[in-house]
């Protein structure tokens, strides 16, 4: 089996045991970097342990438009250690030889992948066994070449569909690979109390219009809030929460003595999600 059919397929088929075991997938969020790239490796460690299923790994970005203040602090951290794509390439492959199997997901807006340069991007990633990647700032319209290098190098371009975008769901989710991230709620991301009123109906015609999983993500910070997200997803992202929970930690985590009371408060969270 060639890397590419082992990234891809380690994504397929994690969703594909979740249903058939009638679960649904815990996606965590996390910015690589932050507080440094070796504490992100120990933390991705501990969330396997804690049960995540799916990782997404985000590139820190200067001018991250989707992301709250939660996430832009992280940024600002993992940037101070010039943390780049090719530093969380680095990150994943020290997660796998920590023993790490879930599949990892690249979060990066659009410009550092262009910096980087395309074709070098996609062979980058086969080479690291990414399974897929979201790119928030390029719309579907404007998709075209990164999709069909994407199908080509057999790693997901994950659409991300929003409540407002009713009228492109169809347009959005052709051709579409991975999963669909369904946004629960406008705005940028940060954990919520309450979300778009009609999240459950819009994720509903989302499905009823793809046989991708479907994923829900932007918000969601509590046991409750993930459990009632499953009753009808596929999967649940957690970004903010889990950035914040970390962010918490960081006396900790950067206190060689302390490390690991810090590594198992982050672990003990995301258990607590996944219950």
């Amino acid at each position: 089996m060639s890397m590419t059919d082992q990234s891809q397929n380690r994504m397929d088929a994690t969703f594909a045991r979740l249903k058939e075991e009638g679960k649904t997938a815990l996606i965590p969020f996390l910015t690589v970097g932050d507080p440094d790239p070796q504490t992100t490796i120990d933390i991705i460690v501990e969330l396997e342990a804690a049960g995540a299923d799916i990782l997404e790994l985000g590139v820190p970005y200067s001018d991250p438009l989707a992301d709250g203040p939660v996430i832009q602090r992280a940024s600002q951290r993992a940037l101070t250690h010039h943390v780049t794509i090719n530093t969380c390439l680095e990150v994943a492959d020290g997660a796998r030889q920590r023993g790490v199997e879930m599949p990892f997901i690249l979060f990066t807006y659009y410009n550092p992948i262009l910096q980087f340069g395309l074709e070098r991007f996609f062979e980058t990633m086969q080479a690291h066994g990414i399974s897929g990647m979201i790119i928030p700032d390029l719309p579907v319209e404007e998709s075209g070449e990164m999709r069909e290098r994407s199908k080509a190098a057999g790693v997901s371009l994950i659409p991300l569909v929003a409540p407002t975008s009713h009228d492109r769901i169809a347009a959005i989710l052709d051709g579409a690979q991975g999963f669909v991230y369904c946004v629960s709620s406008l705005g940028v991301t940060g954990e919520r109390a309450s979300f778009h009123n009609n999240v459950e109906q819009f994720i509903r015609d989302v499905k009823s219009n793809t046989d991708l999983p479907v994923a829900v993500g932007f918000g969601i910070s509590s046991s409750e809030q993930v459990r009632e997200f499953s009753k009808f997803c596929d999967g649940v992202v957690v970004g903010s929460a889990i950035v914040r929970q970390i962010e918490s930690q960081i006396p900790l985590l950067t206190n060689p003595e302390r490390k690991i009371e810090g590594l198992l408060q982050i672990r003990k969270f995301v258990a607590e999600l996944k219950e």
